[in-house]
């Protein structure tokens, strides 16, 4: 009798064990899906095909079933099973969101500020090396008052140092005077180095900086178009090599039409040399669209927006470390090239008539980055860059996993930013991954008649530079593509 009653004693204990371990198992289980399920449906994950619901019908299946077993004590072992194998889908789940929030979150917060290096520079035999040894500079007040107020403020607090600025009307005016012993030292814009490059090709080598501030400015980039389906986004290459928030010109501008009720896309290529009004820093003065750059992102956002009449809902803004790693995530792009010609910039390659497969992200840049080469010069470079983007949609399209997305913006993650938030994202995946086919890409370039020295730069105007008047009825049309794309036609 003793012995039977042991035996059931340890019976009821063993039952008591299983059921905490499976309550316990129960609770992780619906913490891990309740956050996963809350993450899938606030970000549009899996919402194509019926899997978010799918997946929500089999946690809410597993959650019953499980709970049914555990109150009724049985098959307590088979309970464990599900539990611990649902637990860990949930929790990979979980993983994938997060990471995916995470990475957008990162590009999204890139996009929130902009960072311009202000330096006090002198010339290189100057026997000047501190900003403290100086009573007075010169600067392009306003011009650039903003950034250079900012500097000069820091140089204050920091040095406890009164500066007198002089008024220059450019960066160009104050950089020759300071070469012809008119000043002792000047404060430089960095975004306007590449600009001051083109007239003085050496002029690095003739200066020596003093003192560097980084201006960090918060950017107001909300931005939700009327109807999700259809957007402009503005890509922008930029011409560094650093910080994706650094402030630079935009070498490459691309205005991407996308319609997903119509599955058609349309890039809008400007030649980096129009000459158009530029609004904000620009001082809605005529300049090379390129310089617009200079004055933030949204600059040139806004510059293209009144050039064509439209509105442009997001942008990305890419640079020449990120395009080469994409093309490599990506496995290269195979474009057909009209034209051969060897690549100025890099003589190791050299592209055929005919489909041209771009293996590397270094070959994809050297096709990209090409114009000296080519008949058009800077139009037709524009079209190979629109060849390449079209490329990338078509090769992104064609990936039927939300990993190696995911993969792929993990890889570049420090090299893009955008404003496109992930929900306008994954509603594009989705959308996409629902369909199963690809876009049909087109293209288009605004033409005008370039000349060198005819038209003045509001950033350089006493430089000798080249710049397109655009054709008017160039402008119209491709406002019209745009439009027509827009409207579903």
């Amino acid at each position: 009798m003793a012995s039977r009653s042991r035996s059931r004693k340890q019976t009821k204990s063993g039952l008591g064990t299983w059921r905490i371990v499976n309550g316990a198992l129960l609770a992780l289980f619906t913490i891990l899906s309740g956050i996963a399920i809350y993450q899938m449906y606030r970000y549009n994950f899996l919402a194509f095909r019926n899997l978010n619901l799918i997946y929500t019908a089999v946690v809410i299946v597993v959650f019953l079933l499980a709970t049914l077993l555990i109150v009724l004590k049985k098959a307590k072992i088979l309970t464990s099973l599900i539990l611990i194998l649902f637990t860990l889908v949930s929790s990979l789940m979980l993983y994938g969101f997060t990471s995916t929030v995470n990475v957008t979150a990162k590009l999204n917060e890139t996009a929130s500020y902009s960072e311009t290096q202000m330096s006090v520079v002198v010339p290189v035999d100057s026997s000047i090396s501190d900003v403290s040894e100086l009573t007075s500079l010169q600067a392009p007040t306003d011009a650039d008052g903003s950034n250079i107020s900012s500097l000069i403020n820091q140089i204050r607090t920091d040095k406890g140092l009164e500066l007198t600025t002089e008024k220059t009307a450019s960066y160009q005016e104050s950089y020759e005077n300071l070469m012809a012993n008119k000043s002792q030292a000047m404060v430089l814009n960095s975004a306007y180095s590449s600009l001051l490059e083109l007239s003085y090709p050496d002029y690095e080598s003739t200066l020596k900086t003093i003192y560097t501030y980084t201006v960090t400015k918060q950017v107001n980039n909300e931005a939700k178009p009327a109807d999700s389906n259809i957007f402009n986004i503005y890509i922008s290459g930029i011409d560094t090599y650093g910080s994706i928030s650094t402030v630079s010109r935009s070498d490459v501008n691309i205005i991407m039409t996308v319609n997903m009720n119509t599955h058609k896309i349309l890039l809008t290529t400007t030649p980096r040399d129009s000459y158009v009004q530029i609004p904000n820093g620009g001082a809605n003065q005529y300049d090379k669209l390129t310089h617009a750059g200079i004055y933030g992102v949204e600059t040139s956002e806004q510059t293209l927006e009144n050039l064509y009449g439209i509105d442009i809902d997001y942008y990305a803004r890419i640079n020449f470390t990120s395009f080469l790693t994409l093309i490599d995530l990506l496995g290269g792009v195979e474009v057909y090239n009209d034209q051969a010609f060897t690549a100025y910039t890099n003589k190791n390659y050299t592209f055929e008539v005919g489909n041209v497969t771009l293996g590397s992200g270094e070959a994809a840049l050297a096709f990209v980055r090409e114009r000296y080469s080519l008949q058009g010069g800077d139009n037709d470079r524009g079209k190979n860059q629109a060849k390449v983007i079209a490329a990338i949609i078509n090769k992104l399209t064609s990936i039927n996993s939300l990993s190696n997305i995911t993969s792929i913006v993990d890889g570049i993650q420090s090299s893009i930013q955008t404003n496109m938030p992930l929900e306008a994202i994954m509603s594009l995946a989705n959308t996409q991954m629902s369909s199963g086919s690809q876009f049909e890409v087109t293209s288009q370039a605004v033409t005008g008649t370039g000349s060198t020295g005819q038209l003045t730069s509001y950033a350089m105007p006493t430089a000798s530079l080249y710049m397109m008047q655009l054709d008017q009825s160039s402008v119209s049309t491709a406002s019209h593509a745009i439009k027509n794309i827009m409207e579903g036609n």
